[in-house]
C-alpha cells in the first residue's frame, strides 16, 4: 500500500521511492560524465587550433622579416587564433561546470545510499554554545541533520539553513515555509543552477564578510573630490596617451603633466592610509560578490506561486545589477596593481577614486544589500529542504493545527537513518497523555527515540517533510532537549548545573504560554534516587500544568512512579529485547508498561568480566 506522501511526488509515478530517485541521479551522473568527455575533447581541439594558428603566425612573421611574403599574411591566422582561444575558454568553463554538477550528484547519491556522513558541511561554525537542543539532537556537526540537508552553495545559505534548524519560527512562518518547500521540491534544474554558482567550487560568501564591511566606520572623502579627480585623471590620461602615440612631443606635453602628477602624488600621500585600510577590508568582499550576484540573478528571474517565495523574489528585484556594479569596482580596485599596466593606475589616482566610488555605493545600497543577502540566505535554506524532500519521496509533510502542545505520529522514523534501516514507532503526546516515562536498559534505543521525536519536530518547523506516515503538531511548537548536556570547565558549570539550567529554560518557555515539547534523558542523574524522584516529579508537574508535553527516559525504575502520580497525565513505556530470551537482542520498538528486563550480566560480559 502506498504512503500518503506519494501524492506529493509529482511529476513522478504514483508511488516513487528513494531507490527510484537514486537510479535517476545515477543516470544523470552517467550523462554528465559523457558530457565532460565531450567538452574535454572539444577543448583539446580548440587548443590545437590555437596552437596551429600561433605557429602559422610565427612562421609568417619569419617570412615577412625575410621579405618573402607581404605583411598582410600576418592577419590570416589571427581569426583562427581568436576563435581557438575563445572556444578553449568556453569549453573549459563548460567542463568545469559539468564537473561541479557531477560533484553535486555524487553527494546526492551518497546521501541516498547512506554514505553521506563526513563528506559534507558539518555546520559546526554555526553552533551556539547555550542552544536548547542543537547538541542534544545532533542538529549540527559531523553526521548531523545539517550535514544531511546542506546543499547550500554559499556560507550565506548555510547560515540561513542553520537558522531554520535552530530558531523556532512563528506559526504562520512555519506554514509559509512548508508551502515554499512543496513548490521548490521538483525544481531540479533550479538546484543545478544554484550548485554551479561562482568561479570556484566552494564560494564562501560569508555574511560576516559583508557585515564587517557594512558595519565599518565610514571612509569620508570631501564631496568635490570625485569630480576634481575625475577631471584631472582624464586630462592626465589624455596626455599620457598622446605621449605614447607621439613620443617626439615629450617636451611639449611634459610641462602640462608635472602639475597634474604633483597633485595626484600629494592626494595619494594624504589618502594612502585610508585607501589601504579600505582595500584590506574590501579584499575578502571582492572574492565573494561573484557567487552572490549570480545567485541573486537566478532568484530575480523566478516566478513562484507560494507567498514566501514571491516575497523573496520581490525583495531582490534589481539587486543583481547593483551587485554587478560593486563587483566591477572591486575587480578594478584589486586589478589596478597588475604589472602589465606599468603603474598607470597609480598615476591616475585609480585606488583613491575607486574607494570613493565604492564608499558611495555602500551609502546608496548598504541597507538594501543586507536585505538581498537575507533573501538569498532564506532561498538557499528552502532549496536545501526542497532537495531533501525530493530525495525522500516516502516522507510526509506534517499537518499543522491548533495552539496547544501535541505531537502525534504514526510510523515515525529517525531522519538520519536510511528508510530501509529505520525502525518506526507511533507517538501520541497530547493533553490526554502529556508525557511518557520511557524505561529500558542501555542500548535499547531510548535516547535514539528522544532524538527521533526532537529531530522530526525541528524538520517539521523548518518546512520539510518527515519520515513518518502521519505527523500532526502545532506550527509554533518549541523544542527543548536535555540529552547530551556536559560540564564546562571554562564556565565553572557542572553537568548537573547545565541540566538544571536547561530545565529552567524549558519551564520558562512553558510559563510564557508557548506550546512546549521537552525531551530529557536521565533527569537529575547526578543525585540520589529519592531526591531525584521528588525533584523530577516537581519539574514534570510544573511543565504539564502549563500544557507542555514530553518524554523522560530513565534507568531508575523509581521514576516510573511519576507517570501514575495523582493529577499527572503520564504513561509508562519501555524499550527492550525482542522476545526476552536474549537481553541484548533489541528490537527498538516502544512497548507499554515498565521494563522488567535486566541485562547487567550481559553488560559485565561485554566489559570482559568472566561471569
Amino acid at each position: 500500500m502506498c504512503h500518503s506522501s506519494c501524492r506529493d511526488a509529482k511529476p513522478y509515478d504514483e508511488c516513487v521511492t528513494s531507490y527510484d530517485v537514486l537510479r535517476q541521479f545515477e543516470t544523470r551522473l552517467h550523462e554528465l560524465e559523457k558530457s565532460i568527455g565531450t567538452a574535454r575533447s572539444r577543448q583539446i581541439l580548440a587548443v590545437t587550433v590555437l596552437g596551429i594558428a600561433t605557429a602559422l603566425w610565427a612562421y609568417f612573421c619569419l617570412r615577412v622579416i625575410q621579405q618573402e611574403i607581404p605583411r598582410a599574411w600576418l592577419l590570416a591566422p589571427v581569426p583562427f587564433g581568436i576563435a581557438g582561444a575563445y572556444l578553449a575558454r568556453q569549453h573549459r568553463r563548460t567542463g568545469y561546470r559539468l564537473w561541479r554538477l557531477t560533484r553535486f550528484y555524487e553527494r546526492a547519491v551518497q546521501r541516498l545510499k547512506g554514505d553521506w556522513a563526513g563528506s559534507g558541511v558539518s555546520g559546526d561554525d554555526f553552533l551556539r554554545p547555550e542552544h536548547v537542543y542543537a547538541r542534544d539532537l545532533n542538529v549540527l556537526g559531523e553526521g548531523s541533520l545539517f550535514e544531511l540537508l546542506c546543499i547550500a552553495k554559499t556560507s550565506i545559505g548555510q547560515q540561513g539553513l542553520a537558522n531554520y534548524l535552530l530558531d523556532t519560527p512563528s506559526s504562520q512562518e512555519t506554514i509559509l515555509r512548508q508551502a515554499a518547500v512543496r513548490e521548490l521540491k521538483d525544481q531540479v534544474d533550479l538546484r543545478e543552477k544554484a550548485a554551479t554558482l561562482g568561479e570556484l567550487e566552494f564560494a564562501e560568501s560569508s555574511l560576516g564578510t559583508f557585515e564587517a564591511w557594512l558595519e565599518s566606520s565610514a571612509f569620508k572623502f570631501p564631496r568635490p573630490l570625485p569630480v576634481l579627480f575625475g577631471t584631472t585623471s582624464a586630462l592626465l590620461g589624455a596626455l599620457i596617451l598622446g605621449l605614447l602615440l607621439a613620443p617626439s612631443s615629450f617636451f611639449q606635453v611634459w610641462p602640462w603633466m608635472i602639475p597634474l602628477l604633483a597633485l595626484h602624488a600629494l592626494v595619494g600621500l594624504v589618502f594612502r592610509k585610508r585607501v589601504n585600510r579600505m582595500h584590506a577590508l574590501l579584499r575578502p568582499v571582492s572574492i565573494e560578490t561573484h557567487a552572490v550576484r549570480g545567485g541573486l540573478r537566478i532568484l530575480e528571474e523566478q516566478q513562484f506561486q507560494s507567498a514566501k517565495l514571491r516575497h523573496l523574489v520581490e525583495q531582490v528585484q534589481h539587486s543583481s545589477a547593483s551587485i554587478r556594479e560593486l563587483d566591477r569596482l572591486l575587480y578594478a580596485l584589486n586589478d589596478r596593481e597588475n604589472q602589465w599596466y606599468l603603474g598607470i593606475p597609480l598615476l591616475l589616482l585609480a585606488g583613491t577614486q575607486l574607494c570613493m566610488a565604492i564608499e558611495k555605493w555602500r551609502i546608496r545600497h548598504g541597507e538594501s544589500l543586507r536585505s538581498w543577502l537575507a533573501a538569498w540566505s532564506e532561498f538557499e535554506a528552502l532549496n536545501a529542504l526542497a532537495s531533501y524532500a525530493y530525495e525522500t519521496p516516502e516522507n510526509t509533510f506534517p499537518e499543522f493545527s491548533g495552539t496547544q502542545a501535541f505531537f502525534e505520529a504514526q510510523e515515525l522514523g529517525h531522519p538520519l537513518l536510511r528508510h530501509v534501516a529505520c525502525v518506526p514507532n507511533n507517538i501520541e503526546l497530547n493533553q490526554q497523555s502529556q508525557f511518557y516515562v520511557l524505561s529500558g536498559s542501555n542500548m535499547s534505543g531510548k535516547s535514539t527515540l528522544l532524538r527521533t521525536i526532537g529531530l522530526n519536530a525541528v524538520l517539521a518547523l523548518s518546512g520539510a517533510p518527515v519520515p513518518a506516515r502521519v505527523l500532526r503538531m502545532p506550527p509554533g511548537l518549541s523544542v527543548f532537549a536535555s540529552i547530551a548536556v556536559v560540564d564546562s570547565l571554562l564556565d565553572g558549570k557542572s553537568k548537573f548545573q547545565a541540566e538544571v539550567d536547561r530545565l529552567r529554560l524549558t519551564i520558562a518557555a512553558a510559563l510564557d504560554g508557548q506550546p512546549t515539547l521537552f525531551l530529557v534523558d536521565e533527569i537529575f542523574s547526578g543525585t540520589n534516587s529519592r531526591d531525584r524522584r521528588i525533584a523530577a516529579e516537581a519539574v514534570v508537574r510544573t511543565l504539564v500544568a502549563r500544557g507542555a508535553i514530553g518524554v523522560l527516559s530513565t534507568h531508575d525504575l523509581a521514576l516510573t512512579e511519576i507517570a501514575s502520580a495523582d493529577g499527572l497525565c503520564g504513561l509508562n513505556l519501555h524499550m527492550g529485547s525482542r522476545d526476552g530470551s536474549d537481553p541484548m537482542d533489541f528490537d527498538y520498538l516502544v512497548k507499554p508498561g515498565v521494563t522488567q528486563e535486566s541485562n547487567a550480566l550481559a553488560i559485565a560480559r561485554m566489559s570482559g568480566v568472566p561471569v
